[in-house]
């Protein structure tokens, strides 16, 4: 697949973006959107040079069990770094959890929690490769979604591991399908905002910048019946054209040079609770991809990205939101 960005910036705009913080979401008339990007089955695990991460962000609804936990992380365990992202997390130990259900194989290597916004970042266990450093930040943004306690905004966890320089962005945007606008301000702000306050390292440039989260872009132009049509005819690749994610990326508002596999699951919201069931309240709301993992290769990292699988997991149930799963691996040639 190789680097995922190929822009061709003047030597100015190359010398400015070096001084700037981690990466930030590009807002010029030059842009790409986002590149679709195939999955590779095989794995290189095995060798040395490869860094592989397993990458989930869920949506809560407010409520989950431990056994929902464990079937999050899952037990195949051929990764280097778990990074799990949480939104609308209920009042539970949610990290105390999930280091019991890792505790034979991994360790807690980074959090960062903004009331029900929560991520985490497990490293192998018994390992040589320590992390050089890492650093958390956290910025919320306007809205809460008509629940107290449950936040909109961005925490973020930065990590430079296996000498590669990592960021995870985990956020929850605000939520409705007519708030595109608003939820393309939030992406610009968060992202010019986490680890703003102390400029070093973030001055340099992330090898890798991962957002994962609960985006709420929605699907537009199609009702919901046409559009519950198409995905129980497992036609549902017919409906990336209608998401606000890709269309608003597409026009240079959010997300220019970032990679994400193709959509090839069904939309992940909103599902009745305890069931595979779109949403059959008075509200019939469209079923949307609003649970997404994007990523982003630096041009001049000497890494190569390869995305093994992104999928959603349709096993868990107690929520309205269905868990996303991204395995990435990252191939070193030069940093």
């Amino acid at each position: 697949m190789g680097n995922c960005s190929s822009l061709h910036w003047t030597r100015e705009r190359s010398e400015e973006l070096k001084d700037r913080r981690c990466d930030s979401i590009d807002t010029s008339p030059t842009h790409e959107g986002i590149k679709t990007v195939g999955i590779e089955k095989v794995c290189e695990f095995s060798t040395s040079s490869v860094t592989c991460v397993c990458i989930v962000t869920w949506n809560m609804n407010g409520k989950a069990s431990s056994e929902d936990l464990v079937e999050l992380i899952g037990r195949d365990r051929k990764f280097d770094l778990l990074v799990v992202g949480l939104q609308e997390v209920p009042k539970l130990n949610v990290g105390a959890h999930l280091q019991a259900a890792l505790a034979e194989t991994h360790s807690l290597l980074g959090e960062a929690r903004m009331q029900s916004l929560q991520l985490f970042v497990f490293g192998p266990k018994d390992s040589q490769l320590y992390p050089k450093e890492t650093r958390v930040d956290k910025h919320s943004v306007r809205g809460c979604g008509g629940l107290i306690g449950r936040k909109k905004g961005a925490v973020g966890v930065y990590i430079n591991f296996n000498g590669i320089r990592m960021v995870f962005i985990s956020c929850h945007l605000s939520a409705h399908a007519r708030n595109v606008e608003e939820r393309n301000s939030q992406c610009r702000h968060i992202s010019h905002s986490l680890f703003a306050k102390d400029r070093n390292p973030y001055s340099k440039h992330s090898h890798l910048t991962v957002w994962l989260g609960d985006l709420n872009y929605r699907l537009q132009g199609i009702s919901t019946h046409p559009a519950r049509s198409l995905i129980h005819n497992n036609l549902h690749s017919l409906l990336t054209s209608k998401d606000q994610l890709l269309q608003e990326a597409e026009r240079g508002q959010v997300f220019s040079g970032y990679c994400e596999g193709i959509l090839t699951f069904k939309p992940t919201y909103k599902y009745n609770v305890g069931s595979n069931n779109y949403d059959t309240s008075y509200k019939v709301r469209v079923p949307s991809w609003t649970d997404r993992i994007l990523f982003k290769i630096d041009t001049c990292s000497g890494i190569d990205a390869v995305l093994h699988s992104y999928e959603s997991i349709d096993r868990i149930k107690s929520s309205d939101h269905k868990p996303v799963k991204a395995h990435l691996c990252l191939k070193v040639n030069r940093v």
